[in-house]
C-alpha cells in the first residue's frame, strides 16, 4: 500500500491541541501510523550536561509524534487541507488531491 503522507510533505493537523497548525513532515513511521511535525506537539526534554549532543544540558524542544489521522495534505493551489486519493496512470500510482484532481507534489526531500 502506498503512503498518503510522506517524509517533506506539508500537512495540516485537523484535530487535537495543535488544530490549524500548518508544518512540513520531519518522519513518519508507517507500522505504527504516527508521524512528526515541525513545530507541532513541540514537547520539552530535561537533559543532563554531556547527554544526547547537548554538552550543557538544559532543556531541549523536540517535536512529538502524532497520529496520521489527525493530519491532512495542504493543496498548494488553494492552501487548504484536502482528502487524497491513489490514482493509477500507466505504471505509476500517483497521490491526488479529492477536490481539484491535481496531483499532490512530490516532497523535496525524496
Amino acid at each position: 500500500m502506498a503512503q498518503r503522507i510522506r517524509k517533506g510533505d506539508l500537512v495540516q493537523v485537523v484535530t487535537g491541541a495543535d488544530r490549524g497548525k500548518q508544518g512540513k513532515v520531519i518522519s513518519v513511521r508507517p507500522d505504527v501510523g504516527t508521524l512528526r511535525v515541525d513545530k507541532v506537539r513541540v514537547q520539552k526534554h530535561h537533559l543532563k550536561p554531556g547527554r544526547r549532543g547537548a554538552r550543557a544540558g538544559g532543556i531541549v524542544e523536540i517535536e512529538g509524534y502524532i497520529n496520521a489521522s489527525n493530519v491532512m495534505l495542504v493543496d498548494p493551489s488553494t492552501n487548504k487541507p484536502d482528502r487524497t486519493r491513489i490514482e493509477i496512470k500507466g505504471a505509476d500510482r500517483v497521490r491526488v488531491f479529492a477536490k481539484s484532481g491535481a496531483a499532490v507534489p512530490e516532497p523535496a526531500g525524496s
